[in-house]
């Protein structure tokens, strides 16, 4: 379905955008939003009509910054550190107490 800014939209075709979306609507929210996609479409349309053969793609105005850290891995606990915290160590691992018996 290609919308016509030159042709309101129907209640069949606000019907049908409700059943695609698994959608039950009250005839008077039909009437709405009929009103109200209609008005999303134009805006839509005047925004289409706007000249931007001259603006890059990318412009904007803010600087360029990235929001993600420095990729890098943090130092890592030594082997023999960390087994010194443990209450009992076999064969160089952590020993627990068994969860079944």
């Amino acid at each position: 379905m290609r919308y016509n800014p030159h042709v309101p939209l129907t209640r069949e075709e606000v019907e049908h955008i409700a059943r695609l979306a698994h959608l039950r609507l009250t005839s008077a929210e039909v009437d709405l939003y009929r009103a109200q996609l209609e008005s999303i479409l134009d805006y839509a349309a005047r925004l289409r009509a706007v000249d931007t053969s001259n603006i890059s793609p990318t412009t904007s105005v803010l600087g360029l910054r990235s929001i993600l850290r420095e990729d890098g891995s943090p130092k890592s606990w030594e082997r023999e550190e960390l087994l010194r915290a443990a209450p009992k160590i076999e064969r160089g691992m952590f020993r627990v107490p068994p969860v079944f018996d």
